[in-house]
């Protein structure tokens, strides 16, 4: 039984949603990829969203389904890249789940997203090497505060869906 909601973290293509939905079906809870969320809610995809309203009010967004996902049962959260740059995220994340870094290199996040570079907006541009780069400059430190991390580079897909079931099930905090 999960306690805890469970927030998976990391650069574009460390496989938090594949991850994460593997986890959720494996626990029988749901899984909530952000992404996919607020596209649904709002009827447009990530890459409108980031073009009109633009970046900093799909921070907002994901800030706000975060805030409600508080309430609600333990699940499988999968926020996109840059949520952990969304103000008090990380924070209000803290009180009601598990945040696990699913942590890849930027040259192996590139080679797992080049295929679908098209709907991440971040990394459309000509030089998405220098951006993950980049992201992981940001990021890093707010990836590293997290409460446990799998390396996902120098593990297969099973084992690191395994290590998070560990993690998961392992966790000790109350949700009282």
């Amino acid at each position: 039984m999960l306690r805890r909601s469970v927030v998976l973290v990391g650069l574009p293509g460390a496989g938090k949603s594949s991850v994460g939905r593997a986890v959720a079906d494996s626990l029988g809870v749901p899984f909530v990829d952000f992404d996919v969320e607020l596209s649904r809610r709002t009827g447009r995809t990530v890459p409108e969203l980031f073009a009109e309203p633009g970046e900093a009010a799909f921070r907002n967004l994901e800030y706000e389904l975060t805030a409600e996902l508080a309430s609600g049962p333990p699940a499988i959260l999968a926020p996109g890249g840059g949520w952990v740059t969304a103000g008090g995220a990380l924070a209000l994340a803290r009180t009601f789940a598990t945040i696990i870094h699913l942590a890849v290199s930027p040259a192996e996040a590139l080679a797992r997203v080049r295929l679908d570079a098209s709907i991440r907006p971040l990394l459309a541009g000509e030089h998405p090497d220098r951006v993950l780069a980049r992201l992981w400059q940001e990021r890093g430190a707010a990836y590293a505060s997290a409460d446990h991390v799998v390396d996902t580079e120098d593990h297969d897909f099973q084992r690191v869906v395994e290590r998070v079931l560990e993690l998961a099930r392992s966790e000790p905090h109350a949700t009282d």
